[in-house]
């Protein structure tokens, strides 16, 4: 069997902090992300590609507010903003990669996948929204949401007398599909699926699946799929070269090669920022806990330049 590679986009390999959004940068971005993959392809892996989807879903719940209190249109719920932004972006991807294959005259076959990522209707996240969605509302117009539809506000510490919704986030238990992945995977078809920590979804009493309102880590989600798919590699894309411990102080440092030990002690530590690297470092620890060879953290256009990147292993490579 050839190696599976799980590459997770996420930070600037769709959109760079400092840009509007629009289609045009989007494509860019990921034009140049894609380009990097080449390499992997070059050398035998079948590739599983995720993706983030905070910006866009973002967008796409305020054209909900908008649609909403200007020309009365119904909101959608939170699965299907979702469910939408996963189509977009695995649209986008899909289409732009196969202009890449093509002019690298690669023949593979490409498809997306809306994906469904099943958690427990029981995790605690859910008595602890944490994770902010949407646009900033003043706190009289987010009381009067609060009220209105029973949606969780907190105060937005970057932006003072600024509120944002909260929902949870869930720890993902199971990927829906994930065989029909690991199969089309297996048959060097270049599947993209999970995208933004796939839709959340929990099974009933009954054993119906239904709808939450929650968002799923997209890291933690990638690194189940490629647990779950038997992959060799995990890959986090994002806005850093490297991974650093002592990140912004005098003796920052950075951290080329960790093993999983070393790893595990700097995130007890608290080497790592919870709203920043410490979940992508969760999630490669997890993939190497559960049998994965190696998880890499790198600038999403410096893939193939292996000068770059955190890479984590069980041992230290030779």
């Amino acid at each position: 069997m050839g190696k599976i590679a799980v590459v997770a986009l996420g930070g600037n390999a769709l959109l760079r902090g400092d840009q509007e959004g629009t289609i045009e940068e989007q494509e860019q971005n990921t034009t140049d992300t894609l380009e990097n993959l080449i390499f992997l392809l070059r050398e035998g892996y079948d590739l599983v590609i995720t993706h983030g989807n905070g910006p866009q879903v973002g967008n796409i719940l305020m054209r909900n507010d908008a649609g909403e209190s200007v020309y009365q249109i119904p909101q959608m719920p939170l699965d299907i903003c979702v469910a939408d932004s996963q189509g977009g972006i695995g649209y986008m991807i899909e289409r732009i990669l196969r202009n890449v294959l093509l002019k690298h005259k690669i023949e593979k076959e490409i498809v997306t996948l809306v994906t469904q990522v099943l958690v427990e209707k029981t995790d605690k996240a859910f008595g602890n929204p944490t994770k902010r969605i949407g646009k900033i509302y003043t706190k009289q117009e987010a009381d009067i949401l609060a009220k209105g539809k029973g949606w969780v506000f907190k105060e937005d510490k970057k932006k003072i007398g600024g509120w944002r919704r909260v929902v949870p986030s869930p720890r993902p238990i199971a990927i829906m599909n994930e065989r029909v992945v690991e199969s089309l995977a297996r048959q060097g078809t270049i599947v993209i699926a999970s995208g933004g920590g796939g839709i959340p979804v929990y099974s009933d009493k009954k054993g119906r699946i239904r709808p939450v309102e929650a968002v799923i880590d997209k890291d933690s989600a990638s690194a189940l799929l490629a647990s779950r798919i038997k992959a060799d590699e995990y890959y986090i894309l994002t806005d850093v070269p490297f991974v650093y411990i002592n990140y912004g102080e005098p003796d920052q440092q950075v951290i080329e090669y960790m093993n999983y030990n070393d790893t595990k002690k700097y995130l007890d530590e608290g080497m790592f920022g919870e709203g920043d690297m410490a979940p992508k470092i969760r999630a490669c620890l997890d993939f190497i806990e559960k049998g994965g060879s190696k998880s890499v953290i790198t600038e999403a256009f410096k893939l193939e330049d292996k000068n770059y990147g955190t890479k984590i292993t069980m041992e230290y490579e030779d």
